[in-house]
């Protein structure tokens, strides 16, 4: 075999992860070439213990501003236009101490002048969770990305809210081109809603681009105080 066909095809046999929160744990998807697997992860632990994985693609924030909006969410909801409402706007740092929702919006208004939505406050015990599990320095195997945004590259046709009928073929038969996805929904865990199997199969596209070096990303090149980068890929 010439050795630049020998280098896609080792390339094309590399797995990748990616992974969405659901109900306090982590529907994750593991892509390698075509075939996709659909895993319960019960914590952000497990989910970096998944082995012999590239890489790790989550749809959850992990750099953190102290003080403000993220340029990676602002870039994000104008990208996506009329879905820009499924980009909900990270949490500051300073948050993941709270205790509660009205002390979470104190201590946001304190930081950035703004207090803090309940979608964002709902999020914070996974990104928490997440921020514990990824150490310092973090892992750099894992990336923030966004499934409406993969979603939009594979297929300009995905426009529907993902909850309805349509919006689910939709989804479905944007990621049918790169993965046996109704396999996977096939032998998909019991109980794991379709939506959430979707976004991490989505993920997991993603995470084989950034694999693969041709992942695109939004941000300013910029870190949070822990180093982790604040961006969105897909």
């Amino acid at each position: 075999m010439p050795r630049s066909s020998q280098a896609a095809w080792q390339a094309a046999l590399v797995a990748v992860l990616g992974v969405d929160g659901w109900r306090g744990a982590w529907v994750g998807a593991r892509l390698d070439g075509r075939r996709v697997t659909l895993l319960v992860l019960p914590d952000a632990t497990a989910v970096l213990a998944e082995p012999d994985v590239e890489v790790v693609s989550i749809d959850m924030p992990i750099g953190l501003s102290d003080d403000g909006a993220r340029e990676c969410d602002v870039l994000a909801r104008r990208r996506l236009a009329r879905a820009g409402s499924s980009v909900f706007p990270a949490p500051v740092r300073p948050v993941l101490s709270a205790g509660s929702y009205a002390e979470a919006c104190e201590v946001a208004r304190t930081a950035s002048g703004r207090a803090l939505s309940v979608q964002a406050w709902n999020l914070v015990p996974a990104v928490r969770s997440l921020d514990a599990a990824l150490g310092v320095p973090p892992d750099d195997r894992v990336v923030e990305v966004h499934p409406e945004l993969a979603f939009r590259a594979l297929d300009p046709r995905v426009a529907a809210p993902k909850a309805t009928a349509r919006g689910l073929a939709q989804r479905v038969r944007a990621l049918e081109p790169v993965m046996d996805v109704l396999d996977a929904l096939a032998d998909a865990p019991e109980r794991v809603p379709a939506a959430d199997a979707l976004d991490a199969c989505a993920a997991a596209w993603s995470a084989q681009r950034l694999a693969e070096g041709r992942a695109e990303c939004l941000g300013n090149g910029s870190t949070d105080r822990l180093g982790r980068p604040m961006r969105i890929c897909w």
